[in-house]
């Protein structure tokens, strides 16, 4: 045990990283069939995807990753990774022939820190679950 959230059955943490431009993301994975998850969205102008699936009254009732992540509006985009990573493995709720991976995302405003020009994609996101 080492105080951190990988102490915790059943999850994985990711990161890819760029140093020179100053921006990443970090995913955590979800064993199984994912994991119930809750949010809380503050702020004037939050960048994130699929949160709104975590109401209660929705129909999703567990998730299969979260990705925080750089670049602002843009580093959305490694959630895209996420899933294609997830959906190669088996992983999602099951719609006919296809696996859906519901993938909560949020990500920070970074864009005055480092390159603004070079920010988490979708190729980010499958090397922070590869990371896992």
């Amino acid at each position: 045990m080492n105080g951190t959230l990988t102490d915790v059955g059943g999850l994985s943490v990711g990161h890819w990283t760029d140093r020179e431009a100053a921006t990443g993301c970090t995913v955590v994975l979800c064993d199984g069939d994912g994991a119930v998850a809750g949010v809380d969205v503050r702020g004037s102008a939050p960048g994130t995807r699929e949160t709104d699936l975590l109401d209660p009254v929705d129909l999703v009732e567990r998730i299969h990753a979260v990705l925080i992540g750089g670049g602002s509006a843009f580093g959305l985009d490694a959630a895209g990774g996420v899933m294609h990573w997830l959906e190669s493995r088996g992983r999602g709720i099951e719609f006919g022939a296809v696996r859906v991976p519901i993938v909560c995302a949020a990500v920070l405003f970074d864009l005055p820190v480092g390159r603004a020009d070079v920010r988490p994609d979708a190729a980010a996101g499958e090397a922070a679950c590869d990371a896992a």
